[in-house]
């Protein structure tokens, strides 16, 4: 019988080492199959809460929070889109124009996961697929209610989600919980609810350390 671990992935809709993150953990994933099996779960991070409707510039932002110059955000732009290619994740060559609001989709993951995990990865990956792959807003609600029923969910209910408030309070409370215990970057990566493996990592990482926690080493 295969051990089957429970997976949290603590990550943000538009940051582009979490798409890189998952990629790289389902790659692992395949690999130990069909010795371990896993449940994964994705929980709710907001690295600009206070994001205001329409976003911001890419460039202005980076360069607000990080002081960054646009030579050195084209720069890791390359090795990110390298790093999403290498584990079979399309980043465009253009980057990202804007950064958004990203409250409702994650309002629309919850609701997912309590439909069906598997449509809740299927939606996680829409979603980045529509903001890094094809630059889309994550934050409109045309995009959100496309990516639903691309990851096979109602498109009506979809919809009644985010014209309401529903699971607000939820997403909230899930984020403070991780954020009181200690995380602040993503992707955070949560096994059985005590392990914790930090950052977009190789498939080769996320394998070994799978392995070690599912053999009780």
């Amino acid at each position: 019988m295969p051990n089957e671990l429970k997976i949290d992935f603590v990550s943000h809709v538009s940051c582009p080492w979490c798409a890189i993150g998952l990629a790289s953990l389902e790659q692992a994933l395949r690999r130990l199959e069909p010795d371990v099996q896993a449940r994964l779960h994705f929980r709710p991070f907001e690295l600009n809460p206070a994001m205001p409707p329409g976003g911001q510039d890419i460039s202005e932002h980076l360069t607000q929070k990080y002081g960054t110059t646009r030579a050195q955000q084209d720069s890791a732009r390359e090795a990110i889109r390298q790093r999403g290619a290498a584990v079979g994740f399309v980043f465009r060559k253009e980057g990202r124009g804007r950064v958004y609001n990203t409250f409702d989709a994650h309002r629309l993951l919850h609701w997912a996961g309590l439909e069906d995990s598997g449509r809740q990865l299927a939606l996680k990956k829409a979603l980045l697929g529509a903001y890094f792959t094809q630059g889309r807003s994550p934050e409109d609600h045309a995009v959100l209610v496309e990516a639903a029923v691309a990851a096979g969910l109602d498109a009506d209910r979809a919809a009644e989600v985010l014209a309401g408030n529903e699971y607000a309070d939820a997403v909230r409370q899930e984020e403070k919980l991780y954020l009181d215990h200690g995380i602040h970057a993503v992707p955070a990566v949560v096994i059985n609810g005590r392990h914790l493996i930090e950052g977009g990592q190789p498939p080769e990482v996320f394998e070994q350390a799978l392995r070690q926690i599912a053999s009780g080493h």
